[in-house]
C-alpha cells in the first residue's frame, strides 16, 4: 500500500493537502491514467493515489497519431466514467489543445465545465512561463490546477516531434523557468516529462510543490504512466516504460479460445443457456 494511500485512511480521499504532505515527508505517491468507470475501479481499489483522465486518450483510446484532435467534451465525458468510480483517488482531468489557450476566460469556463460536468478534483494543463497567467486565473476560481512542463505533447509540431527537452544549457534554464513559474502561478504539482533526470531532481529539490515525472527519473515526488504502456496494451511503448503485466496478449488468447468454441459449437453450451 502506498505511503499516500496509509496517511489518506483519516482523509477518505486522496487529497491536494495529501501531496503536499507526501512531498514534504519524502513519501513517493503514483499516478495512472484511466478513462472508463471499470480500470479506474480496479485502480482506485488498488491504492492509486491520483487518477489521470489524460488528453492521451486520443492516442491509447481513439486511435490517433497526437493528443491535439480530443475535444473538451469528449475530456468531459471520459473525466465523469472515472470519477463515477473513484472513491479514494484523487480524480484529474486533462484540459485538452484548444480548450485553454486562446484566453484566460476560455480556459475558465473549460475547467469549471471539466468540474461541474466530468467531476475532476482538478485540472492538469500544458505550459510554462506562457501558462502562467491562466493556471493563475483557474486557481483564482478554486479549481486546482496541476503544470506539466518539459516534453509536453501538444506543443507537438512546435518541438518536431516527441523529442526529450531541457538538454543544453538554455534548455535547462528554460524548464527551470517553467516550472518555477508554474508553482508561482498557484499550481498544487507539476509533471515533468521527458527530461534528464538530473534536471528533474534539480526541479524537484528547489520546487515547494509536488514534481510528478513521466520519463524523467526517479528523484521526482511520484510517477505517473499510461495505463496502457503498465499493461501492455499498446503496439510499442517508450524505453522509460516499465510493463506490468501483458494483457494485450491475454485477451488476445481468451479472444482466439472464444472464436475456436464458437467454431466447433462447443459455445454456449448446456451450462450457458437459460432455463
Amino acid at each position: 500500500m502506498s505511503t499516500v494511500n496509509q496517511a489518506s485512511r483519516r482523509e477518505h480521499r486522496v487529497s491536494v493537502r495529501s501531496l503536499a504532505r507526501a512531498k514534504r515527508r519524502g513519501e513517493p505517491f503514483s499516478m495512472l491514467t484511466a478513462y472508463d468507470h471499470a480500470f479506474a475501479r480496479i485502480f482506485d481499489a488498488a491504492g492509486i493515489d491520483v487518477l489521470l483522465v489524460g488528453d492521451s486518450l486520443a492516442n491509447v483510446v481513439q486511435g490517433l497519431d497526437t493528443t491535439l484532435p480530443v475535444t473538451l467534451d469528449e475530456m468531459i465525458y471520459h473525466t465523469r466514467l472515472v470519477a463515477r468510480a473513484a472513491t479514494r483517488a484523487l480524480v484529474v482531468g486533462d484540459m485538452p489543445f484548444g480548450s485553454f489557450q486562446g484566453s484566460p476566460e476560455r480556459a475558465v469556463e473549460s475547467a469549471i465545465r471539466m468540474v461541474k460536468e466530468g467531476g475532476a478534483q482538478a485540472v492538469k494543463l500544458e505550459g510554462g512561463v506562457g501558462a502562467a497567467e491562466t493556471i493563475r486565473r483557474i486557481v483564482g476560481t478554486d479549481v486546482p490546477v496541476m503544470g506539466h512542463v518539459g516534453l509536453t505533447p501538444q506543443s507537438v509540431h512546435r518541438m518536431g516531434g516527441y523529442r526529450v527537452q531541457g538538454r543544453g544549457d538554455a534548455g535547462r534554464e528554460r524548464l527551470l523557468a517553467d516550472a518555477r513559474a508554474v508553482e508561482e502561478a498557484g499550481a498544487f504539482a507539476v509533471v515533468l516529462e521527458g527530461m534528464p533526470a538530473d534536471l528533474a531532481r534539480e526541479i524537484t529539490a528547489e520546487l515547494a510543490i509536488p514534481t510528478i515525472g513521466i520519463g524523467a527519473g526517479a528523484a521526482c515526488d511520484g510517477q505517473v504512466l499510461v495505463m496502457h504502456d503498465l499493461l501492455g496494451l499498446n503496439d510499442w511503448s517508450p524505453s522509460f516504460v516499465k510493463q506490468y503485466a501483458d494483457l494485450g496478449a491475454l485477451a488476445s488468447k481468451a479472444a482466439r479460445a472464444f472464436a475456436d468454441d464458437v467454431a466447433s459449437r462447443k459455445f454456449p453450451g448446456d451450462e450457458h443457456c437459460y432455463r
